[in-house]
């Protein structure tokens, strides 16, 4: 039987009815709630809510509720559940939406939401093999749209780590095979390998998900019910 990753998606902009902020926000744990409260303004409060909430709904499938459990942080600042160290998640947040990926082994996710204006940055932190890659077509859309296949890729595998920004952009590179349709990591982290799935089920938006390599694991996208 194949090990499934979900990963869960919410639309957080209906947190600006502030009865529906309430009532949510009084369903998460104090660590959620601390994180809330530390926050200025009131898109970032909408984001990191739908973080907490998407989780929660993820957690169903355990039969257990974000409000009972008790975290912990790796070396790295990574969190992970005291109690329950055998399920493995990942949060991530952008524009107007949330994710978890949840499953039985380490994982790392990442999402985005496209924009012009990013390429410097790229070129500023991109591994050279993966600037190559991005440039190598002349349509000024697919370049942007290849630039955040391989920015939210290279986060969700910092994330799958554990070791976050700790680790330069730079120490690894993305390497895709359109030939083969097939995306792996060059790395020096561990002897590890390590499998990318990607969604483009949300418009507008890219989406990434990075775990240790295994044939016997299905992912799956899917819309949170609150």
């Amino acid at each position: 039987m194949k090990e499934m990753i979900y990963t869960y998606y919410l639309n957080v902009s209906q947190f600006e009815n502030e009865k529906l902020y309430d009532e949510k926000k009084s369903r998460l744990s104090p660590y959620r709630q601390q994180k809330l409260a530390l926050l200025k303004h009131e898109k970032d409060r909408y984001r990191s809510l739908g973080a907490g909430i998407v989780l929660d709904h993820a957690l169903r499938v355990y039969g257990l509720k974000e409000r009972e459990m008790e975290y912990e942080f790796g070396e790295w600042g990574k969190p992970f559940f005291k109690y329950h160290p055998e399920i493995h998640f990942s949060l991530s947040h952008s524009g107007d939406y949330a994710i978890c990926s949840i499953g039985d082994r380490p994982v790392g996710n990442d999402i985005e939401r496209m924009k012009q204006g990013r390429l410097k940055v790229a070129d500023r932190f991109f591994a050279e093999e993966e600037l190559k890659w991005m440039y190598a077509v002349r349509d000024e859309e697919e370049i942007v749209r290849r630039m955040f296949r391989i920015w939210t890729m290279k986060e969700s595998f910092l994330k799958v780590t554990g070791r976050g920004l700790s680790l330069s952009l730079k120490d690894f590179s993305v390497c895709m095979d359109d030939a083969q349709k097939r995306i792996r990591v060059k790395h020096k982290i561990d002897a590890k390998y390590y499998h990318m799935k990607e969604y483009e089920d949300i418009e507008g938006y890219r989406v990434s998900v990075c775990c240790q390599e295994s044939k016997e694991i299905a992912y799956s996208m899917v819309l949170a019910q609150i």
